[in-house]
């Protein structure tokens, strides 16, 4: 079974940053990728990040290029979201995804509880 669990939400001003962190076990588990998606109250789930483990690709939702930007520890199976310049807009719950190295579907395998982000005004 592979764990995905998040961390570093909070509250902060319009203009502030955060920086979230997620990490991905498993005792055999190999990432494919590592994504970050995020859901508002009464909103569907949107994409915001992604970025691949053996590769160089990584993509952003249009709503935050420029102002989040995701990296990785490859050792660790962990991925980061820095997010500045935040605003309203942005309060959601975050959620972390893994794609696993072993399967083909390039779905996302494993999802983490979430961290609430909130930007006031």
């Amino acid at each position: 079974q592979v764990q995905v669990v998040e961390s570093g939400g909070g509250l902060v001003q319009a203009g502030g940053s955060l920086r979230l962190t997620c990490t991905a076990s498993g005792r055999t588990f190999t990432p494919y990728a590592m994504g970050w998606f995020r859901q508002a109250p009464g909103k569907e789930r949107e994409f915001v990040a992604y970025k691949r483990w053996a590769g160089a690709d990584t993509n952003y939702a249009d709503s935050v290029k420029g102002r989040f930007t995701i990296s990785r520890e490859l050792r660790r199976n962990t991925v980061y979201l820095q997010m500045n310049s935040l605003k309203p807009e942005d309060t959601a719950m975050y959620y972390c995804a893994a794609q696993d190295m072993r399967r083909t579907s390039r779905s996302w395998d494993y999802w983490g509880q979430g961290t609430q982000v909130t930007v006031s005004s």
